[in-house]
């Protein structure tokens, strides 16, 4: 058993900053990648931003937004700083991950955690 559990949303005026956690947790052989994605009202699920052989960001997010790894702790971070009114949505942490050698990486997602910015 695999769980991703997120913390650090909350509500934040516009130009705050957020820092959000999430810590991996289980039987867990590798982590091929973690990340961040997003979905905000009537709209579809988005990537926000992904750390594992590379870093990758949305483009609406760029020079605003870090994201970061612990790999000792399983933990992947996403700083979320000058933040915008559109930046409101549910959070969710992803992790593309490996249970065992023998096991094929799959997708585990963390429960979500909201992030409001007021105007």
């Amino acid at each position: 058993q695999v769980q991703l559990v997120e913390s650090g949303g909350g509500l934040v005026q516009a130009g705050g900053s957020l820092r959000l956690s999430c810590a991996a947790s289980g039987s867990i052989f590798s982590i091929n990648a973690m990340g961040w994605y997003r979905q905000a009202p009537g709209k579809q699920r988005e990537l926000v931003a992904v750390s594992g052989g590379s870093t990758n960001y949305v483009d609406s997010v760029k020079g605003r937004f870090t994201i970061s790894r612990d790999n000792a702790k399983n933990t992947v971070y996403l700083q979320m700083n000058s933040l915008k009114p559109e930046d409101t949505a549910v959070y969710y942490c992803h992790a593309y991950l490996r249970r065992s050698f023998i096991e094929s990486p799959r997708d585990y997602w963390g429960q979500g955690t909201q992030v409001t910015v007021s105007s």
